[in-house]
């Protein structure tokens, strides 16, 4: 007779995304995911697979959820230059309160494990495209509703605004004051007039 899972995946793949996010994958033993998940080891590598298996199950999770929700948010703003400011205030606003001063799960991982590991340096390269083309997308519907001039080189503001979110998701680790961490959004967006 088959052995009944006594917890939901979905919900011990969140946490493992959450601790990886916060220790980094070098620093999150199997014995960390044990305790911080509540499952044994054998459910573990029987549900999920080994350490890594689990930790890019758990990036590609964190990937989708804030793609998704990226996705989603501009789909609620219809002012292109507003949606952006509203997005960055966000970020901030969820760094500066996070006690954890985790940043972004994306940058942290490509500052521990690149270079070195090839398997992420392609799924970074294509996290890196996939916001650059929600961010593209966005741009080209505010210029179609007259929102930002015409002629302006928009895959290269979609890589800049890509840049500074990133870049945001670090210096907001080390500086809290949200009113000098919006001043370089607000110098970047001017770009869109």
């Amino acid at each position: 007779m088959p052995r009944v899972k006594l917890f939901d995946k979905n919900e011990a793949l969140n946490k493992a995304m959450h601790l990886f996010w916060k220790q980094g994958y070098s620093a999150t033993s199997i014995q960390d995911l044990v305790n911080h998940l509540g499952i044994n080891r054998a459910s573990i590598y029987d549900t999920f697979g080994d350490k890594e298996k689990l930790f890019f199950s758990a990036f590609e999770n964190y990937r989708k959820t804030n793609t998704d929700a990226i996705a989603k948010f501009f789909e609620s703003q219809s002012n292109v230059r507003e949606g952006f400011q509203k997005l960055f205030e966000f970020s901030i606003d969820e760094s500066i309160r996070d006690a954890d001063k985790k940043g972004c799960f994306v940058v942290n991982t490509t500052t521990e494990l690149i270079p070195g590991d090839e398997k992420i340096v392609k799924i970074v390269r294509e996290n890196k495209k996939t916001f650059e083309r929600l961010f593209f997308d966005y741009l080209k519907h505010g210029e179609a509703h007259g929102q930002i001039p015409e002629g302006k080189d928009l895959k290269a503001l979609a890589s800049l605004i890509y840049t500074l979110y990133n870049g945001m998701r670090v210096i907001s680790k080390v500086e809290t004051n949200k009113k000098e961490l919006m001043n370089s959004v607000k110098t970047v967006l001017v770009l869109l007039d």
